[in-house]
């Protein structure tokens, strides 16, 4: 038995096939095809929103996203997120502050990002983490007050909806991932969103070289393209989003029925929030008992993850840091396996061998 955190779905071999024949009929590989385009207009009717690129990863949304707002300086954001958040901006020569986080939400805290405000802090880079919405009119009218740009990582939000809306919608920019681990996925890509029509189109020059026309350039840009080949993938995957929801909805609830009661806690999601089960993440009462747990679970072929550790705060080269909170969950949490075909016999087993290691250590 191998139980891996994630696995990746993927669509029936037809459906991918078909459009592969269309590729190999037109010989456009790359360059903004026909089924890049088709895919975007897929994606903003799924999501229902106005504006939206499809790009190379969401890495490269981020990079993109922080040109495009012309982000110097001091950028506030999360030390509880993916790498990519922070690598991001410092790619991007701007510094990265820390804000901690809510210990409960996981999210970056508002308090804390209005304290860590300087006359040197440009933007706000959050991330809804695990698909939990941040507290985003709070962080608006933070940004409003100080006349600051607010991109949202939201590599793991995609389909939520909080307050019957899009939480792609907020903020500035948003940015999402495609990759293979991602609920919905195009092996690799990610996109921006933006409600801005003026900020699209310059992102939309960013993606390509900064091509105005063939002969033409409107300022620097890099290759954050897509090809059609991942385009297909994403396009034979859409319609089968909402049974992946519902499948890991299932799989997470019988983690919390099975596992409480246990010395351990779970994320507490945003209210009003339609939730994706992106992620199920579990803090423990100490690291000792996460490791404990982990050895006891690897032995049996079970394999989580510690998302997200270490803190962002810990690394080399962002300087100095003080955030606690972050500092102390990034010891404590493991995301559970999670993916569509996890069988809830599955779920079970890893309960009772988590409730054992807890019990007796292993």
């Amino acid at each position: 038995m191998n139980i891996p955190v994630t696995r990746p779905f993927l669509p029936p071999y037809e459906a991918y096939e078909r459009l592969l024949q269309g590729i190999w009929q037109r010989g456009w590989l790359t360059n903004h095809g026909p089924l890049v385009s088709e895919l975007e207009m897929s994606l903003k009717e799924t999501l229902n929103i106005d504006h939206l690129l499809y790009v190379t990863n969401g890495t490269v949304a981020l990079q993109i996203a922080i040109r495009a707002l012309g982000l110097t300086g001091e950028v506030i954001t999360t030390p509880f997120s993916y790498v990519a958040t922070t690598s991001s901006l410092v790619w991007e020569h701007c510094q990265p502050v820390m804000a901690d986080i809510d210990p409960e939400t996981l999210n970056i805290s508002p308090e804390q990002i209005e304290a860590a405000i300087t006359p040197r802090t440009s933007g706000i880079l959050a991330t809804h983490v695990f698909g939990n919405p941040c507290k985003v009119q709070e962080i608006q009218d933070i940004a409003r007050r100080h006349n600051l740009k607010v991109i949202y990582d939201a590599a793991h939000a995609f389909g939520v909806k909080h307050k019957g809306q899009s939480l792609l919608s907020h903020g500035d920019i948003a940015t999402c991932s495609f990759h293979a681990t991602k609920l919905f996925h195009t092996v690799e890509g990610g996109s921006v969103n933006t409600p801005d029509p003026e900020l699209l189109r310059r992102m939309a020059l960013l993606r390509n070289f900064g091509h105005a026309s063939q002969t033409e350039f409107d300022g620097i840009g890099i290759n954050g393209k897509n090809s059609e080949f991942h385009a297909a993938m994403g396009l034979s995957n859409l319609p089968h989003v909402p049974d992946i929801i519902e499948a890991r909805r299932q799989i997470s609830e019988r983690y919390r029925n099975r596992l409480e009661g246990a010395p351990l806690r779970f994320q507490r999601i945003e209210l009003e929030t339609d939730y994706n089960p992106a992620y199920f993440p579990v803090v423990f009462e100490d690291e000792a008992t996460l490791l404990t747990v982990l050895t006891q679970l690897n032995q049996h072929g079970i394999f989580p993850r510690r998302y997200f550790y270490p803190s962002l705060s810990t690394l080399s080269y962002v300087g100095t840091q003080h955030t606690p909170v972050a500092d102390n969950i990034a010891l404590r949490v493991a995301c559970l396996p999670l993916y569509h075909n996890l069988s809830l016999e599955e779920v079970d087993l890893i309960c009772r061998l988590i409730k054992r290691a807890i019990r007796y250590g292993g």
